[in-house]
């Protein structure tokens, strides 16, 4: 089995094959840091999942009415029961589409789109990149950013 260990300014990790264990720095960024980590190994797709804490969160709605996101933050420690998403391509840059959902201390939870989070604690996270690109597209009509499976199958 060949084993790599990683690291940079926000992340440590560790690459067995094809795959990744990342550990996020306590009082970093999730959002920063995982970008770091997408253009530092070149993962241009894949799936991404992950747990851990936070000390704050901004999540995001997206409004299918205005076609906009409405932010809303939250300044407490909080579990991160999970991070779900995917990488791809966009303006050909890698694009982090990421959701969360939240356990509060009272154990309700609060679910959303991920802005951006600061750990507190730990962070730690599955990537599963895949060989190829895959491309979003930005689809005026719905407003949001959708897979363009014409444009993946061109050579990036």
């Amino acid at each position: 089995m060949k084993e790599r260990i990683l690291e940079g300014e926000l992340w440590t990790a560790k690459k067995i094959e094809n795959n990744y264990i990342v550990s996020i720095k306590d009082q970093s960024s999730i959002v920063q840091a995982l970008k770091d980590f997408v253009l530092n190994q070149n993962i241009k797709s894949g799936q991404v999942t992950g747990i851990g804490a936070v000390s704050e969160a901004t999540l995001r709605f997206f409004d299918f009415s205005t076609k906009d996101y409405v932010d809303k933050k939250f300044n407490e420690q909080m579990e991160v029961t999970n991070i779900s998403g995917n990488v791809s391509v966009t303006e050909n840059k890698p694009l982090l589409h990421l959701h969360i959902t939240l356990g509060r201390q009272d154990y309700s939870a609060i679910a959303g789109h991920l802005q951006d989070a600061k750990i507190r604690g730990a962070g730690e996270f599955f990537f599963y990149p895949m060989a190829i690109p895959v491309f979003k597209t930005k689809n005026e009509d719905i407003g949001i950013n959708l897979y363009d499976f014409e444009k993946s199958n061109d050579k990036p």
